[in-house]
C-alpha cells in the first residue's frame, strides 16, 4: 500500500525553487536510499513528508490514515539540562503512562467501595490485567536495560547517559534521537546521516537495526556500504526531480548506467532523423522556390508541423560537474613518521599505552577502531597540538603535515571563503575566485563567511585549503562524513594519484576499501597492523 504519494509538488525557499511538479510514491515497509548531490533538497523532501514544509499550491502530498511518521534530523536538538538516558527513555512515552495508570488502579484495589463491589472489582482487575499486558509488550519492567543496551550498540558509552545533553558533542545527541526514535517505532523513519558518527561497530548494528525495522525506512546517507547492507530501493534526487530504482546502491550505479546508455543510444537516433527531417524541408523549400511550385512548399510546411510536434528527448547529462581536486604533494623522506614507545593518558585513563608505528613514502593507511579509543588523539600528538606523556614521534627531515579535522576545526569560521583561500594561497581576487569554481562555489558564495557553508560546502573548503597547503603527508580525520557520493569518488581517486602519504581515520567501509593499502586497528591503547583494506581486515578477523 502507499505510505505517502507526491502528486505534481514543488518548493519554493526564498528566491529558489527547490523542487518542480515533483511526483514520488513511498510504499509500506519499504527501505528506500535517497541519495543526491549536497543541496540537492534531500532535507527539504524529508521536511516536506513529515509536515514541517508546506508545498507549493497546485501540487498535493497525500499520507495515508493514521500514519505515523518519525525524523531524525542531521543536527537534533534537546533541552539542555536533561540526561541521554532520560531522553532515551522518552521514546516510548506510553510505558511511563502505563506506570502511572497500573499504580492508580492497584490503590483502587485497596479502596473498601472497589473490593467490596464484586463487580466494580472484576472490573478493575480486567483493566489491571490489561494494562500489565500492555506494560510487558513494550518492555515492562526490562524497558530501561532494553533503552541502555540500544545505547550502548550504537555507541554511546555508559559513563555518558546520566550526563545533562547540553555537554554531549552533536554525534552523541544525534545516537541520543536515533534511540528515541527507534524506540518508538513510526509507521515511516525518515533517517538523515544516521551513520555520522557511528563507529563500525556502531554501523552494523544500526544496519541490523533497520534490516528488521517493521516499517518503511528513508534514509538519506553517503556510506555505499550501508546502502548496499540495507536498501531495497534508491531513490535519486536530482535537479528537483526524483527516480526510483530497485535494488540495493550497486544494483541502482549498474542499472542506472545501462539506463543512461539506452537513452543516449535513443536519443542520437532521434537526432539523425531529425536531421533526415530537417534535410528533407530544405529540400523541399528550395524545390518549391526553383520552381515556383506551391506543392513543394505545402509538403514542406506539413512536415514542418509534424517536426513541431515530435516528443523531443533530452540528451542524457552522463557526467555532472565535479570538484577538480588535485592533490599535488611530493615525495619527500623515505621515512614519514616513527613512533616509539608513545603514550597518553587523561585525568589518569591510559588513552595511548606504548605505541610503536612506522608509515613510509607512498603509503596510504587507514585508522579504525572505536569512539573514544583514542584516534583523533593520536593524530592531534601527531600534528603538534597536544605532546605525548612519553615517547617519541618523529617526523621525517622533509616531511611537511596537513589536518583535515572531523568537525571542521581548522577552519575560521568568521572568514569569507575569499580571504581564507587567499590567505592560505597569496592568491590574487580573481585567481581565488577561479580556484574556488574548481570546488563548486559559485561567485556569490565566495564572498560568504565559512560559518553560513554546509556541512559539505565546509569538507570541500578544507580539502581546498589541503591543495594550498602544498603538504605531503596528510592526516584525514572523517575526510567523507559531510561530502556526498560523487565528491567522495573524486576524494578517492585523487588520493590514487597523490604522490605523498596518507593516514586516514574513516568509519566509511567503501571508502577504506577504495584507499587503503594498510589498515591500523586501534583498541585498549594499541595498534596492530594489517594489510589490506576493510574488506579483506573483515575477513580475516571472521576466518
Amino acid at each position: 500500500m502507499i505510505a505517502v504519494q507526491f502528486s505534481n509538488v514543488s518548493l519554493v525557499l526564498g528566491a529558489r525553487a527547490i523542487f518542480r511538479d515533483l511526483s514520488w510514491e513511498v510504499q509500506d515497509n519499504q527501505k528506500i536510499g535517497l541519495i543526491g548531490p549536497n543541496g540537492a533538497g534531500k532535507t527539504s523532501l524529508f521536511r516536506l513528508i513529515s509536515g514541517e514544509y508546506t508545498a507549493e499550491p497546485g501540487g498535493s502530498i497525500t499520507r495515508a490514515r493514521g500514519l505515523s511518521i518519525g525524523c531524525l534530523p542531521q543536527h537534533p536538538e534537546f533541552p539542555a539540562e536533561q540526561t541521554a538516558l532520560a531522553l532515551a527513555l522518552e521514546g516510548r512515552p506510553r510505558v511511563a503512562e502505563l506506570e502511572f495508570e497500573i499504580l492508580q488502579v492497584e490503590e483502587s484495589l485497596g479502596d473498601p467501595q472497589v473490593y467490596g463491589d464484586e463487580k466494580r472489582l472484576t472490573r478493575a482487575v480486567e483493566r489491571q490485567q490489561a494494562l500489565l499486558e500492555e506494560y510487558q509488550q513494550l518492555g515492562g519492567d526490562q524497558y530501561p536495560q532494553q533503552v541502555r543496551d540500544l545505547l550502548t550498540g550504537l555507541g554511546l558509552a555508559a559513563s555518558e547517559f546520566g550526563k545533562p545533553v547540553g555537554v554531549l558533542s552533536g554525534g552523541q545527541k544525534k545516537l541520543v534521537g536515533l534511540a528515541r526514535l527507534l524506540l518508538a517505532k513510526p509507521d515511516i523513519l525518515l533517517l538523515d546521516e544516521p551513520d555520522n558518527h557511528l563507529d563500525l561497530d556502531g554501523k552494523l548494528y544500526l544496519e541490523r537495526l533497520i534490516q528488521n525495522y517493521p516499517g518503511t525506512v528513508v534514509i538519506i546517507s553517503h556510506d555505499r556500504y550501508l546502502l548496499d547492507a540495507v536498501v531495497s530501493h534508491i531513490a535519486e534526487l536530482e535537479d528537483g526531480q526524483i527516480s526510483m530504482f530497485s535494488g540495493d546502491y550497486s544494483a541502482y550505479i549498474l542499472d542506472k548506467q545501462i539506463r543512461q546508455a539506452r537513452q543516449e543510444t535513443l536519443y542520437q537516433i532521434q537526432q539523425r532523423q531529425i536531421a533526415r527531417i530537417e534535410s528533407a524541408i530544405k529540400r523541399y523549400a528550395i524545390w518549391a522556390k526553383v520552381y515556383d511550385n506551391e506543392k513543394f512548399a505545402k509538403r514542406a510546411r506539413s512536415i514542418q508541423n509534424r517536426l513541431d510536434k515530435m516528443d523531443r528527448l533530452d540528451r542524457p547529462v552522463i557526467e555532472r560537474r565535479r570538484m577538480d581536486l588535485q592533490l599535488n604533494g611530493w615525495r619527500g623522506s623515505t621515512k614519514v613518521l616513527e613512533l616509539r614507545g608513545v603514550g597518553k593518558s587523561y585525568a589518569g585513563q591510559a588513552i595511548l599505552q606504548g605505541i610503536d608505528l612506522l608509515l613510509e613514502h607512498g603509503e596510504r593507511v587507514g585508522l579504525i577502531g572505536k569512539n573514544g579509543a583514542g584516534k583523533s588523539v593520536l593524530l592531534r600528538l601527531l600534528m603538534g597540538m597536544e605532546a605525548p606523556d612519553r615517547g617519541e614521534i618523529i617526523l621525517g627531515p622533509s616531511i611537511k603535515t596537513a589536518y583535515y579535522a572531523q568537525e571542521h576545526g581548522t577552519l575560521n569560521m568568521e572568514q569569507t571563503l575569499i580571504d581564507a583561500v587567499r590567505y592560505a594561497g597569496r592568491l590574487s581576487e580573481p585567481n581565488a575566485v577561479s580556484f574556488l569554481g574548481r570546488y563548486l562555489f559559485s561567485y556569490k558564495q565566495t564572498g560568504q563567511k565559512i560559518k553560513e557553508l554546509s556541512g559539505g560546502e565546509r569538507s570541500r573548503l578544507q580539502l581546498a585549503l589541503i591543495v594550498l597547503s602544498g603538504a605531503n603527508f596528510l592526516l584525514l580525520d572523517e575526510p567523507t562524513n559531510n561530502l556526498d557520493i560523487a565528491s567522495a569518488e573524486v576524494l578517492e581517486n585523487a588520493l590514487d594519484e597523490f604522490k605523498g602519504t596518507t593516514l586516514i581515520i574513516s568509519h566509511d567501509r567503501y571508502f577504506l576499501d577504495q584507499v587503503a593499502g594498510r589498515l591500523l586497528v586501534l583498541q585498549d591503547g594499541q595498534i596492530t597492523s594489517h594489510a589490506g583494506g576493510y574488506s579483506e581486515y573483515l575477513n580475516r578477523i571472521n576466518a
